[in-house]
């Protein structure tokens, strides 16, 4: 048996399983809803300790097609949110070091191979499950997803209303986290939905543009992965979505802090105006929610406030 416990979390391997159980108040609201996860010894494809000046971090990779939230997330999950990576401090490295020996020798041991799963090992998030994020509301049920609009929507996605769709409809389902000045989303391909629209504007799509993660919808794109056939009509069901789809017009507002970065929407001053003010009203419920620091705020709204100046 090899564990460690540390305060953010614990991990166990009893040579055939791998327990990782999340700890501390202060975890990602990710980590917390997800839980404690009981990993396979034949879904690991590797695990390491990478050593830093405070101690390091354990990490784990699981193979291609093990894993619904690893496929869905594509390796774009850094530091704490990532339920497959743990801090270490300095006195506990050397519980670390031999965990990682532990599982590397059954891995060896049981001729584990490193390529692709045939079939999902790991059962992905439970349902029911939901999510809130940027302009709408996420929910699955196991059958069908319903998307609801935030005051945050464009106004095409309000004048079209709720969405409401079966799995059976979909053809597949891509996550991405905010990056840079392109916008995080969690889009729903649908049969013959015609060609992809932008995420603001896309009635099959979330879309967030100042949280990193999105909240908790990557929870929702695992269990809606997980429960689709791993091919539909010959081609994957996931669609990795490339991290940064701005448009030659998107530009990254001045002085913005990282990770919290506002992409301009429009051609028009109008449309720009729009895009500043919807972002004012999301930056506010951020704060308030307790997602971004006093710093972040005030940073943050000085650079929306400056942009709107210049509409």
């Amino acid at each position: 048996m090899a564990e460690i416990f540390v305060p953010n979390g614990s991990w166990t391997f009893d040579g055939e399983t791998l327990r990782i159980v999340p700890g501390g108040s202060d975890a990602h609201e990710l980590r917390r809803t997800l839980g404690e996860l009981t990993i396979p010894l034949a879904a690991v494809a590797g695990v390491s300790f990478e050593p830093s000046r405070k101690g390091g971090d354990l990490q784990l990779r699981l193979r291609p097609g093990a894993d619904p939230l690893s496929d869905v997330v594509a390796g774009r999950f850094s530091g704490a949110i990532d339920p497959y990576r743990l801090a270490v401090p300095k006195d506990r490295v050397w519980a670390a070091e031999y965990l990682v020996d532990e599982v590397r020798s059954a891995l060896a041991l049981e001729g584990v191979p490193g390529g692709p799963c045939e079939r999902f090992l790991l059962p992905g998030p439970a349902v029911p499950v939901s999510a809130s994020a940027g302009d709408g509301t996420v929910s699955f049920d196991g059958e069908r997803i319903r998307l609801d609009w935030t005051l945050f929507a464009t106004s095409g996605k309000q004048s079209a209303g709720s969405q409401t769709f079966l799995l059976g409809d979909l053809e597949g389902v891509e996550w991405a986290p905010q990056s840079g000045a392109g916008y995080g989303h969690l889009r729903f391909r649908l049969r013959q939905a015609g060609a992809a629209r932008s995420p603001e504007d896309d009635v099959h799509c979330l879309s967030w543009g100042l949280q990193r993660y999105g909240g908790v919808t990557a929870l929702v794109a695992a269990a809606v992965l997980a429960r689709l056939p791993r091919h539909v009509e010959g081609r994957s069901a996931l669609a990795a979505a490339p991290d940064d789809r701005r448009s030659p017009d998107d530009r990254r507002l001045p002085d913005a802090p990282e990770g919290h970065r506002v992409p301009a929407r429009g051609t028009t001053g109008l449309d720009e105006h729009d895009a500043v003010m919807r972002r004012l009203g999301e930056l506010g419920e951020l704060y308030r929610s307790g997602v971004l620091t006093d710093e972040e705020f005030a940073s943050a709204k000085r650079s929306l406030l400056r942009r709107l100046e210049e509409t």
